[in-house]
């Protein structure tokens, strides 16, 4: 065994493989179009005549969303061999400290996103105190944000997987 390991136990080999990495993929795509699935549906759902309440999906509602997707743009678009780069393996200097910053700017919107979608659940929804047809608008929204969530980890953890059919072009 390495000596560079944490722990006692191999990493299995199923983990580096290219059928892995595609599964990974398609499954973060499934859970974000299901997170958007659910936003989508109390939103037509609140503009239906079978909605019985003057209550309806606005903007505000919309917000916390784009936050999340656009966290999930920031954070899938950093190769994690960036995050401990140093200087003599790429142009420039600060390299490492740049992903990490940008890496932490695109949690922080997904995190402000989910926070959001809480806020105006409690606020918009809980506090007036709704019935739950109703009250689905902002659960649907904090389910919506947590999927998306949950997709931006799954695909940034699939797409940087190592394997032995990757090529590491240095010069």
């Amino acid at each position: 065994m390495s000596s560079h390991r944490l722990f006692r136990f191999p990493k299995p080999q199923w983990v580096n493989s290219a059928n892995t990495r595609t599964a990974g993929v398609y499954t973060a795509g499934a859970v974000f179009s299901l997170g958007f699935f659910f936003f989508i549906d109390a939103a037509t759902f609140s503009k239906s005549s079978r909605n019985g309440s003057d209550v309806h999906v606005k903007f505000v509602d919309w917000i916390p969303g784009i936050c999340s997707a656009l966290g999930m743009l920031v954070i899938n678009s950093i190769e994690k061999g960036r995050l401990n780069a140093d200087s003599y393996s790429y142009s420039g200097n600060g390299v490492a400290w740049k992903a990490r910053l940008v890496l932490f700017l695109g949690f922080a919107l997904m995190a402000g996103g989910l926070a959001g979608s809480v806020t105006v659940l409690v606020l918009k929804y809980v506090v007036p105190e709704y019935p739950f047809p109703t009250l689905w608008f902002g659960v649907a929204n904090v389910v919506a944000n947590a999927l998306i969530m949950l997709s931006s980890v799954v695909l940034w953890i699939s797409q940087n997987m190592e394997d032995d059919y990757t090529y590491n072009l240095a010069l």
